[in-house]
C-alpha cells in the first residue's frame, strides 16, 4: 500500500474534527517502518468457524501490581459465546464478560469488572488481545485475584499456552463479524485519532495502520499489518514501555497508590526508555527498534477491538498517538450510537 495511502476520515464522532485533519496529515509524513499485509484477495488465515479450545492450559508468574506473590491463569474451553473471566478466589460471584458494557476504567490499563466491585481483573489488555490476534472465540479465563501475571516475554507466553490447549473449530457454528457502518474519525486532546473504515467488499479481514510520536528515544514509529495469528505471535514479544522517570515512580512513591503500584515490573519485563536511551530493546528494524509500535497496535488497540463481545470486528483501524482510552471511548461510541452492524 505504501505511504501514500489516503484513507476517508469520515464522520467525527467527538474531538474536533480541525484538529484530526491537522494530526492527519502529521500521520501522512510519517513513513511506515515495518509492512505485513495480504495481498489482495488471499484468503482469511482466520476459520471461518467458531473456535475455542480442546484442553486447559495454566502459565504463572510474578504479579503485577502485587509484584512478590506469583498469579496464575488458565486458558479453558467455553460453551458460552465470548470470552469470560471467572475469579476463582470469589466462587459467589457470576463470570464477567469481556465486552466494553463491563469496562471499569482504561485510565492507566484496561480493568473489567461486574457484579461486585472486588470481582474485577486488572491490564486484561495483554490477555484479550489474543481474542482477535489468533482467531480465538470462545474461553474461559480462570484467574486467583485481579492481578495478572506479568512475563520477560511480554504476552508469548500467554500464545504459548493457547498453542499447548489447542485452539479447536465448534462444527456447525459459524463465527459472527462486526463492522462499522461509514467511516468514522474519533478525536482526542493531544494530537491523537483513530480511523474507523468499513470492511469493503465483505471482506472478513481487520488491518490496523499504527503509528505513534515520542518525545524520547522512541520517537517516530509506523507498521501496517493485517491481523494473522502469525503476525499476532511475532508481536506478542513486544513489552509495555515506561519512561524512566514512570518506572522510577512505581519502585517509589508510586507503591502508595493502586494505580501506579507496579511492583512488579524490572528491566526485563517492560521497556524503558529515556531521551536518548533503550534498555535492552526489541525489533530492530532499518536502524530502529520497533517494539513499543507494536506493542501499541497489538496488545493495545487489539485489546480494545477485542471488547465487541463475541463477534470479530473487521475492517480498518487507523491510530495515531492513540492510548487505551480512545481505544476504549471509540468503540464505546460505536455502540452508544449504533455505528456498529454485523456483517
Amino acid at each position: 500500500m505504501g505511504a501514500e495511502a489516503k484513507y476517508t476520515i469520515g464522520r467525527t464522532v467527538f474531538g474536533s474534527e480541525a484538529a484530526i485533519k491537522a494530526a492527519y496529515e502529521k500521520f501522512r509524513c510519517q513513513k511506515i517502518d515495518e509492512e505485513r499485509v495480504i495481498e489482495d484477495g488471499g484468503e482469511s488465515p482466520y476459520s471461518g468457524m467458531r473456535t475455542t479450545l480442546g484442553g486447559e492450559a495454566r502459565v504463572a508468574g510474578v504479579g503485577t501490581f502485587e509484584g512478590s506473590s506469583k498469579q496464575t491463569i488458565a486458558f479453558a474451553p467455553s460453551a458460552k459465546p465470548g470470552w469470560w473471566i471467572r475469579r476463582m478466589d470469589q466462587p459467589e460471584q457470576l463470570d464477567t464478560a469481556v465486552d466494553i458494557s463491563n469496562l471499569w476504567t482504561s485510565a492507566q490499563n484496561l480493568v473489567l469488572r461486574s457484579g461486585s466491585p472486588h470481582n474485577y481483573l486488572r491490564m486484561v489488555e495483554h490477555i484479550i488481545a489474543l481474542k482477535l490476534g489468533l482467531g480465538l472465540d470462545d474461553v474461559l479465563l480462570k484467574v486467583n485475584s485481579g492481578d495478572p501475571p506479568l512475563f520477560d516475554q511480554s504476552s508469548l507466553p500467554l500464545v504459548k499456552a493457547v498453542e499447548h490447549a489447542k485452539i479447536v473449530v465448534k462444527d456447525g457454528v459459524p463465527a459472527t463479524y462486526v463492522t462499522v457502518r461509514e467511516p468514522l474519525a474519533f478525536g482526542g486532546k493531544r494530537g491523537d485519532f483513530l480511523l474507523f473504515l468499513p470492511a469493503e467488499n465483505g471482506e472478513k479481514r481487520l488491518r490496523i495502520d499504527c503509528a505513534i510520536s515520542w518525545n524520547t528515544a522512541i520517537g517516530d514509529q509506523r507498521i501496517v499489518f493485517d491481523s494473522t495469528p502469525e503476525t499476532f505471535r511475532y508481536a506478542a514479544l513486544a513489552r509495555t514501555n515506561a519512561t524512566y522517570k514512570q518506572y522510577i515512580l512505581a519502585k517509589t512513591v508510586g507503591k502508595l497508590f493502586a494505580a501506579t503500584r507496579n511492583w512488579g515490573y524490572n528491566e526485563r519485563n517492560i521497556l524503558i526508555h529515556g531521551r536518548r536511551f533503550y534498555t535492552e530493546p526489541r525489533f530492530p528494524k532499518d536502524g530502529k527498534f520497533l517494539e513499543p509500535v507494536w506493542h501499541r497496535a497489538t496488545l493495545d488497540l487489539m485489546a480494545a477491538l477485542a471488547l465487541t463481545g463475541p463477534h470479530r470486528f473487521v475492517g480498518t483501524v487507523v491510530s495515531y498517538r492513540a492510548g487505551h482510552t480512545l481505544d476504549c471511548d471509540a468503540v464505546r461510541a460505536l455502540y452508544r450510537n449504533d455505528l456498529i452492524c454485523s456483517l
